[in-house]
This record gives structure tokens, sequence and C-alpha cells, in this order.
């Protein structure tokens, strides 16, 4: 056909081609004139046309990098490779490498060539056999071909022997049984001087290495000395245009035998103080205001710490990384917190030295480099620098970015409580912590807290003054408002009274009303907040019996929540009023201080508890981006949640256990609430009873069921409350489609 009339020939150009294809506007437009290129050279292809079959490949490869499937002309690389001269092999193997790859049962044809190229006089020739197989070649081919790779290791062209170890590392990586053959001759290779096979040489080492224990052996005891030959000749070497790099000659080869020299003096004291003295020259000698010298001694560092060194050299190495802090680079920055915590397992103390460079690195700007910087003061606290540690933390903490108030929150709570040896100086951190970042405090915390404060008699006063202050301060603090709520609540007469004042307190006046007003305040500024409300109104009963001329305005306040759409605060408001108002002679004795938890035994919980969510959060089900989880197949669907937990109106502290679902399906309305009807009460014990279903619902002329799940699981301490059923939720559900007036209670 001729060319005029059609471009898309096995004649038109690769340039043509390419400038075709960039021309179109439309993916549509680029596919047709892919299929038009490629049924021209299909049809060349068929017709053996020898003239264009490498500017054929060429199109070939070009399409293939655009994503088009090009395996018609695998067969056309091999004839390639086959032909006598040096550009048609040369474009064979590029394709050979492009095209195809070790997976390929076609590969195995091109192993005889392969091997007439290897022993080829041609040193460009067998240049390229070494370059395909270094990238394709299978296990099989390379149990073939070993012996040809293994003999151009001697060659005298320096080009074909880095060629030729970068090509054994594939073999040794495909077939590790094969590594006894390369030691010799890799062990041999460093003793050259062109710097490409050096380096191709130290890799090959390497891998041998990585693949025997005899080679690791064999390495250590005959490639030592050449290893500290090369590395002192590169360091003292004067400027060499062709290997400098800002100033340094071959970074590259300097960091490739650190590297080796770490694996061969890994868990080996021999080597590891043979090569002391060169890694402490290396380290000190190289200047560190390039980025190239920067590279080399942090890779020096690296093998430091790696290897058996002496304490003087981690020293040294440490302080490298200190400078290294001090960068004005970020990513220097970050690569060194990241080796100063592998450091501390080695030497503590060194990095210890660090430490007010590594608290500047916690107000960094970057996030980052925050939060690395982070984790590295959390494991360098300890039972000596705890306290000015924590102090800069908080100090921090009050100015720190709102994205970062959360893990910085964690860790100095953490770090209190686990290295804290004086119950006073907890506290005083723990009430900084909740006056500065009370929104980020986990309830676990405030928690062991409250523990803790219901231990310490002596500081009880203290406690409920000093939260009492930070509240008037600080009401904006979730975790803040909860515990001084609870302390106000149970140690009120000691704020009032200012009992068991500290040598360094100052008294403070607060009168009875005071107290009232600051819970009332909290109540009414945290509508939204069922917990604390809850705990408001207990809190507010407790204040009834402790001031008695409060009691009329308290019985108020408390009223005011009778009608409240909220089941738990409801609920407790109606109880606490016919507490205040009905029941005067049990009042004291039901309102009574806590008595002392168990610390070590809440501890014991708390462990277990954290211990099962972490196994929960291990095993949960993936989540589809639905939302959905991803369900085995064979696994049923877990049955539709009650309407209690559809309205979300537990806690959320944990989660409500519900019996599993035993009723029949046809059992609508017992499904609809969430109501069990059944029989549940054990052997030998009073059976449930089985009420009206209507009665149920209006909770007229019965108890509430007592076997239920309880619509709260939060149930503040100090006052003893009946497990609630999941029947009152409907009740308030349902409320509204009542008449306005109100049900006898």
């Amino acid at each position: 056909m001729d060319l005029a009339i059609n471009p898309f020939s096995s004649g038109t150009r690769l340039r043509d081609m390419i400038r075709a294809i960039r021309a179109c506007k439309t993916a549509a437009e680029e596919r047709a004139v892919v299929r038009r290129e490629c049924a021209a050279i299909r049809a060349a292809i068929s017709e053996g046309d020898q003239d264009y079959r490498h500017r054929n490949m060429a199109k070939l490869m070009f399409i293939h990098m655009l994503g088009y499937p090009t395996h018609f002309g695998q067969m056309e690389c091999l004839k390639l490779i086959a032909a006598a001269g040096f550009p048609e092999k040369r474009i064979g193997y590029l394709g050979l490498m492009l095209l195809l790859d070790e997976r390929q049962e076609v590969l195995m044809l091109v192993t005889n060539s392969l091997k007439q190229d290897l022993n080829h006089s041609n040193q460009f020739i067998v240049g390229l056999a070494l370059c395909a197989l270094g990238n394709i070649c299978s296990a099989e081919m390379a149990r073939d071909l070993a012996p040809e790779v293994e003999r151009l290791l001697q060659n005298r062209d320096p080009n074909t022997k880095k060629k030729a170890a970068l090509c054994s590392i594939r073999i040794v990586r495909k077939v590790p049984d094969l590594a006894e053959n390369f030691m010799s001759a890799a062990a041999s290779l460093l003793k050259e001087k062109h710097h490409g096979v050096l380096i191709s040489a130290v890799q090959l080492c390497t891998e041998l290495c990585k693949a025997s224990t005899e080679a690791l052996e064999y390495l250590r005891k005959n490639c030592l000395e050449g290893l500290v030959r090369i590395l002192r000749d590169v360091s003292n070497s004067s400027y060499a245009p062709e290997y400098d790099v800002a100033g340094i000659t071959d970074p590259f080869l300097h960091i490739r035998v650190l590297k080796l020299m770490r694996t061969l003096g890994q868990g080996d004291a021999d080597c590891s103080e043979y090569i002391n003295d060169i890694l402490a020259q290396v380290s000190t000698k190289t200047e560190s205001n390039k980025n190239a010298g920067n590279a080399i001694l942090y890779e020096c560092v690296e093998t430091i710490m790696g290897i058996e060194a002496t304490s003087g050299l981690r020293v040294l190495a440490i302080n490298i990384l200190g400078r290294f802090l001090s960068n004005r680079d970020n990513n220097i920055r970050y690569v060194a917190l990241n080796m100063l915590m592998k450091a501390i397992a080695v030497d503590t103390q060194a990095v210890q030295r660090h430490r007010a460079t590594i608290l500047e690195c916690v107000k960094d700007a970057d996030v980052s480099i925050r939060k690395r910087a982070l984790e590295l003061v959390y494991l360098l606290v300890n039972d000596t620098n705890v306290k000015p540690l924590t102090k800069e933390l908080v100090d921090y903490l009050e100015v720190s970015d709102q994205d970062f108030k959360e893990d910085l929150t964690a860790k100095i709570c953490s770090i209190v409580e686990k290295f804290s040896q004086d119950k006073l100086w907890y506290l005083d951190q723990m009430f900084r912590v909740l006056s500065l970042a009370g929104n980020y405090v986990k309830d676990d915390v405030w928690h062991a807290l409250v523990v803790l404060m219901s231990n310490a008699s002596e500081l009880q006063g203290y406690s409920v003054r000093s939260l009492y202050k930070a509240l008037l301060a600080c009401g904006e603090q979730e975790s803040l408002v909860r515990v001084a709520v609870w302390c106000i609540g149970e140690y009120g007469e000691m704020l009032v009274n200012n009992i068991s004042m500290l040598d360094m307190e100052e008294p403070i006046t607060v009168t009875e009303s005071d107290a009232v007003d600051a819970v009332e305040v909290v109540l009414k500024r945290y509508s939204a907040d069922v917990t604390t409300r809850a705990m408001c109104l207990v809190s507010l009963l407790k204040l009834s019996s402790r001031f008695p001329p409060t009691s009329e305005r308290i019985k108020e306040i408390v009223a005011q929540n009778k009608g409240n759409t909220v089941l738990e605060l409801q609920q407790r408001s109606i109880e606490f009023s016919s507490i205040i108002q009905r029941h005067q002679s049990i009042k004291s004795s039901l309102l009574e201080r806590m008595p002392v938890l168990d610390e070590a035994n809440y501890l014991v919980k708390r462990a277990a508890s954290t211990q099962a969510t972490v196994s929960s959060v291990k095993s949960a089900p993936a989540v589809t981006p639905g939302g959905q989880p991803k369900l085995p197949n064979g696994v049923a669907k877990p049955p539709a949640a009650p309407l209690a937990d559809l309205l979300d109106l537990s806690s959320d502290d944990t989660p409500v256990t519900t019996s599993a679902p035993t009723t029949a399906p046809n059992d609508f309305l017992q499904d609809l609430l969430g109501i069990d009807l059944t029989d549940s009460s054990p052997a030998g014990g009073a059976p449930s009873t089985s009420t009206d279903i209507l009665m149920d619902l209006l909770s007229i002329g019965s108890t509430p069921v007592q076997n239920g799940p309880p619509t709260s699981n939060f149930i503040p301490p100090g006052i003893e409350t009946k497990p609630v059923a999941v029947t009152p939720q409907v009740v308030d559900l349902l409320d509204g489609l009542s008449s306005s007036t109100p049900l006898p209670g």
C-alpha cells in the first residue's frame, strides 16, 4: 500500500505516530489511531517485513507504555534478539524487558540467545544481554546462565564487570542456593579502583549476606579490610570531578559501604571493633553543611547504632543527631527524631543531654515533627526528670494548636499517672490539665482522678477548693465540670467551712448559696449533655443534705426537670424531689458521703477494659465505603438494634447490653419495643411476670421490669438507683400521643 495514501503503514516513523497520537482530542480518537497502527504492524509481522521490524518494535513499545495490549509483538522481540547486528539486538532486548516479564513462557525461548550473547566478543552486546538478564531473569534462567555471569565477573572491561555484578544480585535473589558461587568473585571485586565496579560489588556483597549465613561469615573474614580501605580512600581523596557531589567524593559509595559494614558488624564484636576507628574518622571529618554530608553522617549513625560499638562512639553518634535537630530542614530533623527513638534503647543518658532541644521540637510548626518529638519526650521521662518535663508540656498545652491538644493531653495524663509519687503533685497537674484541655481528657482518666480523691482523705478539702476555683474560671471544659460537680456534691461542707486547709493554701470565702449557684450554672449551661446534667442533679441532692437551709431552693431547681424530654433526667428529677420533700427521715443516711473506692480493684478493671477494647478493635469487621461492615459468606446479618439503641437514649460510656433474640418471628411488638417478655430468670428463681403489654407501655399499676437492660449505664457515685427497664423509655416516646393531663405517679 502506498505510504502517501496510508499514513499508518509499517513504514511510518515513530515520531509521526507519536505526533498523530498527541494530536488526538478525545480518548476515542486516540484508540482509533492506536488500533489502525496495531493493524498495520500485525500486517507487517504476518508478511515477514524485515526492513521495518525494529521500527515496528519501537512503536509497539510506545503503545505498550500507553497501556494498550501488545502481546502479538512478543515473538518479534525474539527475532530481533537473534539478529546479528547491534541495533537490532538493542531494540530487541529493550522490547524484551518492556513487553515480557519472568512469568511469560515465551521467555524460555530466549535463554539460548542470551547464552550466546553473554559469550559474544563484542562487549556492548554482552552488556545488552546482562542488562536484560538482570531485569527479567527467572529462577530457571538463573540456574542455566549463572556460570556465564560468574565468568564475566572476571572480565577486563569495568563496564562489563559492573553489569555482571548487578546481574548477579538478581540471580542470588532468585536462587539463594547459588550465593556460594559468587562469594570469592564478589570479594575480589572490592580490590578494583573503578567506583562503578566498587559500588556494584558492595551491593552484591550485601545481597550475599542476606541470602546466606555462610556467605556472611566468609565476607566477615575476607572483605572487612578491603571495605575499611575503600572508605578511608574515598574520605581522604582529593577533588575528583567525575565523582564529586557538593564537594564530597562519591557519597553513594560512602553510604553503600557503611550499610555493608553495618550488616557485617551486627552481632559480631570483633568486626565492630575493627571498624570503630574508620567510623569515628568519617563521623568527625564529614561536613554537615551540605545534604550529601548529612546523608553520610546519618548512615554513620545508623551503622554505629547497629553494631557493637563502644560507648564513646555511640555518644558521638547521638551528638550528631543532636546537631541535626538544630538544622532548618524539617526532613533532617524528622529523621533525627526517628533515630533518637531507636537510640534510647541503646544509650538513654546520651539522649537525655539533648532534652531541651527535643522539647523545642514539640513546639515546632510542622505537625509531623511535633508528634514525633512528643513521642520521644514520652520515652525520655523517668522518675528524676518527670516534674520539669511535665511542667514544660503543661505550659505548652496552654498555647498549643487545637489539633495537637488531644495527643498532648493524652501523653501528659499518661506521664502523670505513670510517674506520680506524690498525690498532691498528681492532683495539681491533673487539675491544671482539666482546666486547660478538659474537653480532650478521656473518661477513664477523670474516673481515676475521682478514685484517687476518694482515697486521699487529707487532700479532699484542697481538691474541692481547687476545683471550685477552676470551675469558676474555666467552666467550658467538660471533664473539669464533671469532676468539680461530683467533688462539690461529696465534699461541699469542706468547701464552705475551709476544712483540711494545707499550709500553702489561702482561705477562700464560699457560702452555701455560692456552692449551689455553681452547680446550677453548670446545669443550665450543659443543657444538651445528659451525663453532666445527671451528675448535677445528684450533686444538688447531696447538697440539700449538706446545707439544709438551701433545700427549698434545690427542690425548685430539681423540679424544673420533671417535664424533661430525656427520661433519665425526668426520672431523677421526680425521685430526687420526692426524697427532698417526703423522706426527710432517711435523707441523711441515704445521702452520706461515698465509701472509699477500691483503687487497686478499679485499676485492674480499667486495664481489663482497655485490653478488651484493643482486642475488639483488632477483630472488628472491615467496613465498606458505604458504612456497612463486610460479612463473610454464610454469616447471618446481625439483628437490628432495639428502639432504645436506635434513638441513642443510653449513655455513651459503654454499650447497653441486650439479651440474644429468642422470640418468635411474629412477636412484632416485642421486637419493635425491645422488651424481653420471655422467662429469663435462672433456675429456682422467681419467674418474670408476663404483664399486659398495654399496662406495661403506660406503666399503670405495675412496677418497672427489673431484669430489663438499664436506660443508662452511668450511675453517679454516692446515690443508689434502681435499674430502669426499657419500658419507661416507651412511655416517654408515646407520651406525646396521650392527653395533656399528666398521669398520676
